[in-house]
């Protein structure tokens, strides 16, 4: 690694999300929407993985990347206009943070898997795209759970089991003994409803 292209790297892509016209409040101050989301992966990997590599750590802090120019209503609000949406989504991400690579100077080798793990390509065969997987999985449970719970008040405790073993389905099992022992904040009113799912 290569630290100064490193840190321009990471520089690049927070600014890029800085500009996200969606905001978030934490702890009692505004952030970016994604400029935030890209910290708290990054906040998760070094819990996880510390000892990631270089690609990872690169795909981590770009994984949601100026996500709010590919809106959801640019496509049919159907099953299928989402997975085109999602497809979509990672192509973009993948794309854009190519750009910001090549700017600061990493090579195609570099670029080509950082690229890979955005497309999420080779989850659950490559351990790259799957460490990736893992630390979106747990942002999503630690920060992002509750959220989604205030939404959706119609939904009863078989439907957010259901959704909760769709996610721990895509979580390898080092990740799950992770959340299981404790490493990450469950949000409290759902926690119960989430080990009765991972525990199925």
């Amino acid at each position: 690694m290569k630290p100064e292209i490193y840190q321009a790297a990471i520089a690049a892509f927070d600014k890029a999300n800085a500009e996200d016209p969606n905001s978030e409040t934490y702890d009692g101050n505004n952030y970016p929407k994604e400029l935030l989301y890209a910290q708290r992966m990054t906040d998760m990997q070094e819990r996880y993985a510390p000892d990631a590599s270089e690609a990872v750590r690169l795909a981590v802090r770009a994984q949601h990347i100026q996500r709010w120019k590919v809106p959801r209503s640019n496509y049919p609000m159907d099953r299928q206009g989402y997975l085109l949406w999602r497809t979509g989504l990672y192509t973009f991400h993948a794309e854009t943070a190519e750009l910001i690579l090549k700017q600061v100077g990493y090579d195609d080798m570099m670029i080509d898997r950082v690229k890979k793990i955005l497309s999420k390509k080779g989850l659950k065969v490559n351990p790259e795209t799957q460490l990736m997987e893992d630390v979106a999985d747990m942002v999503f449970l630690e920060h992002y759970l509750a959220g989604f719970a205030a939404q959706h008040p119609e939904y009863d405790d078989e439907k957010w089991i259901r959704i909760i073993e769709k996610t721990w389905r895509k979580m390898s099992r080092q990740a799950h003994e992770f959340v299981l022992e404790g490493n990450i904040k469950l949000p409290e009113a759902l926690a119960t409803l989430v080990l009765k799912a991972v525990k199925a």
